[in-house]
């Protein structure tokens, strides 16, 4: 596939430049952010969902548009993306289609603890976003759960 072909739907999402996120060694802060989305992933992991090896650390910024991760996900299985923060903020997480459609689902939020529960109808590429909507730059970290 062509990055011409999806340069229209990021730019009409507003990714007018996406982030790719990946850390070679965790901060101090990714490392809190990682401890707090491993603790509601557990959550989920009760309900028979497993989590998935590897991670997306970064720091999110009050002035940046969106942080954006490229994931493929299968129709059929349901998964859970988890999002802790450092700090406590207040984050939008979303996943989108590759049509730029917001993919329904279940979300969660609870302080720094942010979730989102999406089960794709088709498979493919999907793109998770991130935006900060209130409190000062964060480190994060995202993981995903599947089942």
């Amino acid at each position: 596939m062509k990055l011409s072909r999806f340069l229209p739907l990021l730019v009409a999402l507003g990714f007018a430049a996406p982030v790719a996120v990946f850390a070679a060694e965790a901060t101090d802060g990714e490392t809190a952010a990682r401890i707090t989305a491993l603790d509601i992933a557990g959550a989920f992991s009760n309900d028979g969902y497993k989590i998935r090896d590897g991670h997306w650390a970064g720091t999110l910024k009050p002035k940046e548009k969106f942080v954006s991760m490229l994931v493929n996900l299968y129709a059929g299985n349901q998964y859970y993306f988890s999002l802790g923060t450092e700090k406590p903020a207040k984050v939008a997480l979303a996943v989108f289609d590759e049509t730029g459609k917001k993919a329904s689902g279940d979300p969660f939020r609870e302080g720094e603890k942010t979730a989102a529960g999406v089960a794709p109808t088709v498979s493919g590429p999907y793109y998770v976003t991130l935006r900060l909507l209130e409190g000062e730059a964060t480190s994060f970290c995202l993981l995903y759960s599947y089942k």
